[in-house]
């Protein structure tokens, strides 16, 4: 049954507001003003600042046409509207539309928006101002968001970006023209590896080489100087600084015909295989057709190498030695291609000296140097016992951590640094400088004072108060090397203990990297394990030493009374390189310094 009295109330709450609003509007007690009128962009008397926008995403012939002829239009276009005031034709030339990096144009024209200098931007199609849609939407909403706002006229559209109906078709042609240019990289793309698998690498045209009928590469016989001087000047010892301030003063041209050369232009030249004669393809890719922003291809796309695959400036050693100078470089090596020393006989046979400011060498030379000469001296003993003699087959040397770390000393390894630790350096017996060599097979290394003049020494000690102090090595040119042989992991750092053997004057120290001690971060470690803190760290030891204390006997003793080191020879440079020789490399780059003087090279 229906509440009279509630529905009383309701119908006297009506009347009233009817009669208070009729009242109102009879008695003048209120004023209304409308909205001023709307801006008629397009056929009104208020004049309105133009700008023109225009883009073309490449610089060929054929766009040049279509970049001009945009802007001619639109000259036109713009006086046909009495009301408009052409302010500036804001242009990119060879820009793509998926990002506003390297759009000069585009952005000043953006900036006057912003100071209040342009009302309205005419542009030919959503696809020539963005074909990214966020960078698109973005845009326009920060345009129209400006007091007063700026509109922008789409013309092949016919969408005018203050009209708020056409927001959604403003949002369906942007997605078109980013899907448009989606499509065409994955065109290029497919295109790319067609190329590729059939063996058709393409190769632009660069300094010393211009292209043939059929376009390959031929020597370019006036620009392969410059090339060639670049890389025996390199190889002879002169920085990249010094070779640029070289072609200044003596006018070579660049490829695109300057004479302002810089050491990251003279690194451009030596980085590039094909002046050897080799192409490299797929050495960067694009993940992300909008930003356009190059990554190293590291596997993620497939690569290929032509060898011999046209006529080069230069030999592929001098290029080859070229890259380790520059790898080198960054760790103020200054020897000139230096050589592997392998050790051939002793206890030693096999050890590979390392070269502790060349980054050049790798796992691969360092293991053909250790080969070369049978590798180290790990071998299977035949022990033979005479009557009487205690038989110790079986028991096993206990290793020194287990009764006096501190006491034996100890090294500690980092993939950038190592360092020695007080106590070795005291058994060092007052050297400072040590040289460590590398056993790649049995995965090995040895340490040792250095000899006076040694280019391959490193400082380990430093003297304080009549006491030498451990000092930290750097090993960044050759630690990552150094843990890929051992299989450590480089978020780790590890300590062995390693031991002493002495022959007269001569004292090694050998660690095994299997005897390694891992110290890893606390965040590595899983929980609920049994867990041995140091310094923030967590102490691991191999599984291996389970079930052992420590070597054989009779290897630990075999080891003792064997010579340290006998013969030893040099390799070339690990992989057979031969560069061009230092008299040659003098005479060519007299020649074409024509009669500038320029000092020798540090460290010649």
């Amino acid at each position: 049954m229906v509440d009279r009295y509630k529905h009383d109330l309701k119908e006297m709450q009506k009347r009233r507001t009817r009669r208070r609003i009729q009242d109102k509007a009879q008695t003048g007690n209120f004023e209304y003003t409308p909205e001023n009128p709307a801006v008629d962009y397009f056929g009104g008397d208020t004049p309105v600042r133009v700008a023109v926008y225009a883009r073309v995403s490449t610089g060929s012939v054929q766009q040049t046409s279509s970049y001009e002829l945009q802007k001619k239009y639109y000259e036109e276009y713009v006086v046909r509207h009495p009301n408009w005031i052409l302010c500036g034709i804001y242009s990119d030339e060879g820009a793509s539309g998926t990002t506003d990096r390297h759009r000069d144009g585009f952005n000043q024209m953006l900036a006057d928006c912003r100071a209040g200098k342009l009302d309205l931007i005419i542009a030919k199609s959503v696809s020539r101002f963005a074909r990214n849609v966020v960078l698109c939407i973005s845009i326009v909403l920060d345009l129209k968001g400006l007091s007063p706002p700026v509109g922008v006229f789409f013309e092949s559209e016919s969408i005018f970006s203050l009209n708020d109906e056409k927001s959604m078709p403003l949002s369906f042609f942007a997605i078109m023209a980013e899907e448009e240019s989606h499509t065409r990289s994955r065109s290029m793309e497919a295109s790319l590896r067609m190329r590729l698998d059939h063996g058709l690498p393409l190769t632009p045209e660069l300094l010393g080489y211009r292209h043939d009928e059929e376009g390959g590469l031929i020597i370019n016989p006036e620009e392969a100087p410059t090339v060639k001087l670049a890389f025996f000047m390199c190889l002879y010892g002169y920085s990249t600084r010094q070779i640029a301030e070289t072609f200044n003063a003596l006018g070579r041209k660049s490829y695109l015909g300057n004479v302002k050369w810089t050491a990251n232009s003279i690194v451009g030249i030596l980085r590039n295989e094909r002046h050897c004669g080799q192409v490299h393809t797929r050495k960067t890719f694009t993940p992300d057709f909008r930003d356009h922003r190059s990554v190293k291809n590291r596997g993620e796309r497939p690569r290929s190498r032509y060898l011999q695959h046209h006529e080069p400036i230069v030999s592929p050693s001098d290029f080859t030695a070229v890259q380790r100078m520059l790898d080198n470089a960054r760790f103020r090596g200054r020897e000139i291609l230096p050589r592997l020393k392998v050790i051939e006989e002793g206890l030693l046979r096999g050890f590979v000296v390392v070269h502790p400011r060349w980054a050049g060498f790798g796992e691969a030379e360092y293991m053909k140097a250790a080969q070369s000469v049978g590798g180290s001296t790990a071998s299977p003993m035949q022990i033979e016992l005479c009557p009487g003699d205690l038989d110790l087959r079986g028991f096993q040397t206990v290793r020194p951590e287990l009764y006096d770390t501190p006491l034996m000393g100890f090294v500690s390894f980092r993939e950038k640094s190592l360092s020695l630790s007080s106590r070795l350096i005291l058994r060092l017996g007052g050297h400072d400088r040590i040289e460590l060599l590398l056993d790649p097979i049995g995965k090995r290394v040895a340490l040792r004072p250095a000899e006076p003049g040694s280019r391959c020494g490193v400082v380990c000690a430093k003297r304080s108060g009549g006491i030498y102090r451990p000092r930290t090595i750097p090993s960044a040119a050759f630690g990552g090397t150094l843990f890929k042989i051992f299989g450590w992991d480089t978020d780790n750092f590890y300590r062995i203990i390693p031991t002493p053997y002495q022959s007269g004057d001569k004292l090694v120290f050998l660690c095994e990297a299997a005897d390694a001690q891992a110290f890893l971060p606390k965040t590595a470690c899983p929980a609920g394990r049994p867990l041995t803190p140091y310094r923030g760290w967590v102490r691991a030891v191999p599984a291996a030493r389970a079930g052992s204390f420590g070597p054989d006997c009779y290897l630990a003793r075999a080891e003792e009374t064997a010579p340290l080191e006998g013969a030893s020879r040099f390799l070339d440079d690990g992989s057979g390189l031969k560069a061009t020789d230092r008299k040659t490399l003098a005479e060519f780059i007299r020649q074409e310094l024509a009669g500038i003087d320029l000092e020798e090279p540090d460290g010649n």
